[in-house]
This record gives structure tokens, C-alpha cells and sequence, in this order.
């Protein structure tokens, strides 16, 4: 397949990264607890876009500090992991522990953790990685000649 993309295409990008669980981490995040979201309550912080169906947030000195969950309508056995962390909470810690954390419940859910990001994100790269997924594969894209 790259062989036909390099011979029959032109403008090849990476249009997105994509990881997957290589390594088993061990992060704290003090005063802080790992939950399921309270779907009646919503968090000005992230706004109220739900991507998935149950979200799990950290919440940091009882505030929401982040949120997340995977997506598993598509490409089975995975479990495509998402998070956002709040402005002010970031550099921290607290994204790759949220990442840890849904690992473990996707692992839970009989579900494989994978994750992608937008290559020139490197924050989200970077958070990924600390959590323990490894980068696999480029999602490349170009234009047919």
C-alpha cells in the first residue's frame, strides 16, 4: 500500500498519528479522583460536546480538571482514546494520568486502547506517550495523479 501511495499520489501528508498501549505506567495525580462523568451536571470548562457515551473525568480539589473517554462504535477490538484537559490544569500530569486511567477501563471493557493525534499537536504526543501508548503508524494522505 505505501508503495501505490509513493507511485500514485502527489502532496502526501500525515494527517494523523496513531498509538497504541505498549507500556503499563504507574502515575499519581495527588488529591485527585478518577470518575465516571454526571451526565446532568455540565462542565463550562470543556462545554457540552460529548464524543462518547460515558466520559470519565479527573477532578482536582473537588473542581473537573479534565475529561475523556474511547470511542468503540468503529474498527473493534480498539477503543480510540480521547481527552481534554482545562487550560489552566495543563503541564501537570493530569492528561496522561486521565489517559492511564481510561486504559485500564477500557482493558476493563474487553477493549484494546489506541489513540491518534494531530501530528503537529505535540502536547497531546507528549501526554499520550507518559501515559504509556506508543506511536505505531502515520495516517497518510494524497492526491491522486
Amino acid at each position: 500500500m505505501l508503495m501505490m501511495l509513493y507511485d500514485f499520489t502527489t502532496n502526501i501528508t500525515t494527517e494523523n498519528l496513531l498509538f497504541h498501549d505498549g507500556i503499563t505506567t504507574h502515575l499519581t495525580c495527588p488529591n485527585s479522583v478518577f470518575r465516571k462523568s454526571d451526565p446532568t451536571k455540565s462542565c463550562t470548562v470543556f462545554g457540552d460536546e460529548h464524543e462518547g457515551e460515558d466520559e470519565w473525568v479527573v477532578e482536582l480539589n473537588g473542581a473537573v480538571a479534565a475529561k475523556g473517554s474511547f470511542l468503540c462504535h468503529y474498527n473493534p477490538p480498539y477503543g480510540d482514546v480521547y481527552m481534554e484537559v482545562a487550560a489552566d490544569m495543563r503541564q501537570k500530569g493530569i492528561g496522561s494520568y486521565l489517559v492511564q486511567e481510561l486504559k485500564r477501563v477500557c482493558y476493563e471493557g474487553g477493549r484494546q486502547p489506541s489513540a491518534r493525534c494531530n501530528p503537529t499537536n505535540t502536547a497531546s504526543r507528549r501526554t499520550l506517550e507518559k501515559a504509556g501508548l506508543l506511536l505505531c503508524a502515520r495516517n497518510l494522505a494524497g492526491e491522486v495523479v
